[in-house]
């Protein structure tokens, strides 16, 4: 039997795997975005189980060169502009190594009390920087926790929309009406997800049509929507709307909906998944007006703020509806932590009982970049998607899409479907870029999402020099 890694073992193995990491961010830029390798290569290159015998550390190593990093999306590369990023940092592995190395598991206060209230504070932090509206802040009845994903953000939403929907009868007796949730048809696809998740179905959510000329969900539609539901029976449960939405980065007018929301006494989460870490820039927190209306918010540190997945900041303004709705206090569970009610048990604001210290890479990130750090980052990326969108304006074969108020430029050239779907295609397949597409208004767009922190203004301009060279072709 192999023996346990000492702590000397430990030391030695981690140099090596720390090599590793910087090794292979120094190298991003010479190796292809994408793999060419078709389904199935990495499983059979692999042995069919693992060795009756350990091995060591520099062997995996080896196979990680060898096998697994030529076939990887890399995520992290300077030419990646595909989705909106999944960016990670020094300073947040470092985190997440801690984090690893200490093993927390913070279901409980009283079962990691640093992992809980660092937990608060940084959410506080991050409400601060962002200048959230007061009610989020855990000195009063709101108060933020992490999550893995926006999308849990939004399931946690609705139920705690559900249970406020039904009076409290939720939680006991389940979905026993025709709850409705609502959000623009670009709104996103963990919407839905969440409506069935928690019962509604997929045809319990109403996607609300967009304006045109902005993309963005139209309030007087949302209206609509609410008095058709209500006259036939029908529930108005939640609200989602977007900061950002994923096609095109529009923003949902939050006043108007937050007004609507606030008269029929429905719940309105705000998904700002990507474009929320703008609000630590002063001049790009137009986006967040109306953000005092909301019930719930939530953003991704690990999208745009260089702190790795999985991180998803999420607040409530009142925390007890929230607790009410999930709570299940088994006796195995029970403390006298808890039961003193003087700290927050934060397995009471997920749907995991179970959670790890993700704190500690936000702690480690807002640290060391501190608050200009962060802001020089954003500013970065809205810089590099201006300079890629004057250049989209400057070439008559070319026309923007959608406005670009964030990092994300939607573009296609002057043409048919086919011949945008072609230009992707021959761009992406040279492995110097990769982007991705969407339809607006019904036609084929290219997508350029700005976000990786090794991106610079050289690799944006190869990105158009490598498309305006190929359309000419």
């Amino acid at each position: 039997m192999a023996e346990h890694m000492t702590p000397e073992e430990f030391r030695r193995a981690g140099y090596a795997v720390v090599d590793w990491i910087a090794d292979y961010w120094t190298t991003l830029g010479q190796r292809p975005v994408t793999s060419a390798e078709p389904p199935g290569a990495l499983a059979a290159e692999l042995p069919d189980g693992p060795t009756a015998h350990g091995e060591p550390v520099d062997a995996v190593l080896a196979d990680l060169d060898r096998l697994v990093a030529p076939r990887l999306t890399h995520w992290q590369h300077p030419g990646f502009f595909g989705y909106f990023p999944a960016n990670t940092s020094g300073p947040s592995v470092l985190g997440d190594l801690v984090s690893s190395g200490l093993g927390v598991q913070g279901m409980l206060w009283a079962t990691g009390p640093a992992c809980t209230e660092l937990e608060t504070a940084m959410l506080d932090w991050l409400a601060d920087l962002m200048d959230l509206p007061e009610r989020f802040r855990s000195t009063g009845a709101g108060g933020g926790v992490i999550q893995d994903s926006a999308s849990s953000a939004t399931l946690v939403a609705t139920l705690a929309a559900l249970h406020r929907a039904g009076d409290g009868r939720w939680r006991a007796a389940g979905v026993d009406r025709r709850y409705r949730a609502y959000t623009s048809t670009h709104g996103h696809s963990s919407i839905e997800k969440a409506a069935r998740i928690a019962g509604l179905g997929g045809d319990g959510v109403r996607q609300v049509e967009v304006d045109p000329a902005t993309q963005a969900l139209r309030p007087e539609a949302l209206r609509a929507a609410i008095e058709a539901d209500r006259a036939a029976g029908d529930v108005p449960a939640i609200v989602v709307a977007t900061i950002g939405t994923t096609s095109t980065t529009a923003v949902d007018p939050l006043p108007e909906i937050g007004r609507i929301c606030a008269e029929y006494g429905i719940w309105l989460h705000v998904d700002a998944a990507y474009a929320g870490s703008a609000a630590v820039c002063p001049e790009l927190r137009w986006s967040h007006a109306g953000l005092e209306y909301a019930d719930s918010y939530c953003f991704d540190p690990h999208k745009w703020l260089l702190t790795g997945f999985d991180c998803d900041a999420f607040w409530v303004a009142d925390s007890g509806e929230l607790i009410e709705a999930l709570t299940v206090l088994p006796e195995y569970l029970r403390n006298t932590a808890t039961e003193s009610g003087a700290v927050i048990d934060y397995r009471d604001w997920q749907v995991p009982l179970g959670r790890r210290f993700r704190a500690l890479k936000l702690w480690f990130v807002l640290r060391w970049y501190g608050v200009e750090g962060l802001r020089a980052h954003i500013r970065s990326g809205v810089a590099l998607a201006a300079r890629f969108a004057d250049r989209v304006r400057a070439d008559d074969r070319f026309e923007l899409a959608a406005p670009h108020p964030f990092s994300l430029v939607c573009f296609r050239l002057l043409g048919d479907d086919a011949a945008n779907a072609e230009l992707l295609a021959r761009v992406n397949a040279t492995g110097r870029v990769h982007l991705t597409h969407t339809r607006v208004d019904g036609r084929y767009t290219l997508r350029l999402a700005v976000g990786s922190p090794h991106t610079t203004a050289a690799h944006v301009d190869e990105a158009w020099d490598l498309l305006a060279g190929t359309a000419a072709r």
